[in-house]
């Protein structure tokens, strides 16, 4: 249903809206006026939306996008959901290849390592765990709860519950040791060896140094030597630089929107913000462009704005992302009906 007939309705019986209360938003959100069409982007980093670019046959939807993306050597692009397909995989065209680990609904934050010539997916899991799949979604280990790291005991005080354990983001450093952050949990990183075995646990949950607030993403940032950690610290609207053994080396960004998950291209990197925007970093955390970003800010991680609400290069909620080798831009937004847009990068002038 059109924005306008939905106002027609609603001024010619006010019981129209209310149907669809459930997923809706107020009368002034649905006349909101569209954007023009132009490219996205300021300077070196201007991108064109490839509108439908997602082809999916009519058996198969996104359901609920609350996952994150990555691509592997060929340039296929793989995303999660917490549908009932588990990850989907994308030929660099656009066409559905393969749904994969159905198994693996709440698989949210996801990355793609090579290893002896061969690529794997390392994923967390919402329910409490962590995984590495094969490309083809064969299960190659899991890690649990780790009970050593004191997080998840009893509280001495009967009335309070011990913390949950929902993993969000994971990271494989150079060396093979395993970074899980409990960004809906604890609001800890876990630092496991490659063998699995549980080391320690970095920070704690607050807003001051060493602490995090939904430690939501995490990645590997490759852009230093020696490599370091990146962390998207969601509720502190930042994102912050850990050494890999897990000392502070500071805040990179500060006031961003809700910041979930990075990617990077060469110097940069790609951030999506919860509150309807995609920023790209330079190396020193300054903003080099702003992509999509969201004028209503009644939209801002919607999660129930329906599909005759969206507007091509316009994000609700952006949650999981990742550049291909071309630098063209995979988003995906948290929205209940599914949203994942490509952004094909447009050469500099």
């Amino acid at each position: 249903m059109s924005p306008r007939i939905v106002l027609a309705l609603a001024l010619a019986c006010p019981a129209a809206l209310v149907a669809q209360a459930e997923f809706s938003l107020p009368l002034a959100q649905v006349a909101a006026a569209p954007l023009p069409a132009a490219p996205l982007g300021q300077g070196a980093w201007r991108f064109m939306v490839e509108s439908g670019w997602a082809k999916l046959p009519a058996d198969k939807n996104l359901a609920s996008t609350h996952g994150g993306a990555a691509v592997d050597k060929a340039g296929n692009i793989y995303m999660s959901s917490d549908g009932p397909h588990g990850i989907f995989v994308f030929a660099p065209d656009g066409k559905l290849l393969r749904t994969m680990a159905p198994e693996l609904a709440n698989l949210h934050g996801i990355m793609i390592r090579s290893e002896g010539g061969k690529e794997f997916i390392y994923g967390a899991v919402n329910k409490g765990k962590a995984v590495k799949l094969s490309l083809d979604g064969k299960l190659e280990w899991t890690i649990e709860k780790p009970m050593q790291s004191g997080f998840y005991d009893q509280p001495a005080d009967p009335k309070k519950k011990p913390a949950n354990f929902a993993p969000t983001g994971i990271a494989v450093g150079p060396d093979g040791r395993i970074y899980l952050a409990d960004g809906y949990g604890a609001s800890v990183i876990h630092v496991f060896s490659p063998e699995r075995k549980y080391l320690k646990t970095i920070g704690t949950r607050g807003e001051g140094e060493n602490q995090f607030k939904t430690c939501h993403g995490i990645a590997i940032d490759p852009r230093f030597s020696p490599v370091r950690l990146l962390v998207a610290d969601r509720e502190n609207k930042r994102l912050v630089h850990l050494d890999l053994e897990g000392k502070w080396l500071g805040v990179v960004a500060t006031d961003l929107r809700r910041p979930c998950a990075m990617s990077f291209f060469g110097d940069h990197v790609a951030v999506a913000e919860l509150q309807g925007r995609v920023v790209i970093l330079d190396k020193a955390g300054q903003i080099a462009a702003t992509l999509g970003d969201n004028p209503d800010q009644k939209q801002w991680a919607a999660f129930k704005l329906e599909p005759e609400h969206w507007r091509d290069g316009i994000f609700i909620a952006p949650h999981g992302l990742t550049f291909d080798k071309a630098g063209n831009l995979f988003v995906q937004d948290w929205n209940f009906s599914g949203r994942f847009t490509k952004l094909k990068k447009i050469a500099a002038k």
